[in-house]
């Protein structure tokens, strides 16, 4: 019998609420130099055989079963649970908290974004005003 709707409905919210926080967490584990190198290793080459254009046939056990996306679930999953647990818990606390390697990391890379946009639009801005003065190349002649 399959199995009830809201069930379903209930876990796919878990699992979309949860990767994304996951992922923030494996991220910020990630940049610690406290982690062990190993961990970090193995989900580096985890995630490089998912985004590479290897893929494995479906005789392999296991693997060939799973999905890309499985795969990198399970990878980030094993990665955090192989990371020392009080780093882990500072981590998490971090990201509630809005103070993370993560938070911090997006916000660095809004503002340079804000920044170099804003800069290309006061140049446009500039050529626009002096469009007169300047000859293009394609009107010399």
């Amino acid at each position: 019998m399959p199995a009830p709707l809201p069930s379903i409905l209930s876990r796919a919210k878990t699992v979309l609420v949860d990767v994304p926080r996951r992922g923030k967490l494996a991220y910020c584990l990630m940049r610690d130099d406290r982690v062990p190198a190993a961990p970090k290793a193995v989900l580096l080459a985890a995630l490089g055989l998912i985004v590479s254009p290897l893929d494995f046939p479906a005789w392999i056990p296991v693997l060939g079963e799973l999905d890309m996306l499985a795969l990198g679930i399970l990878a980030v999953e094993t990665f955090i649970e192989a990371c020392p647990a009080e780093i882990r818990a500072e981590h998490e606390a971090a990201l509630k908290a809005k103070q993370s390697v993560w938070d911090r990391d997006v916000r660095d890379t809004l503002g340079a974004a804000r920044h170099g946009l804003g800069r290309a639009v006061d140049r446009i801005r500039s050529r626009v005003r002096h469009r007169d003065e300047y000859q293009s190349m394609s009107e010399v002649g």
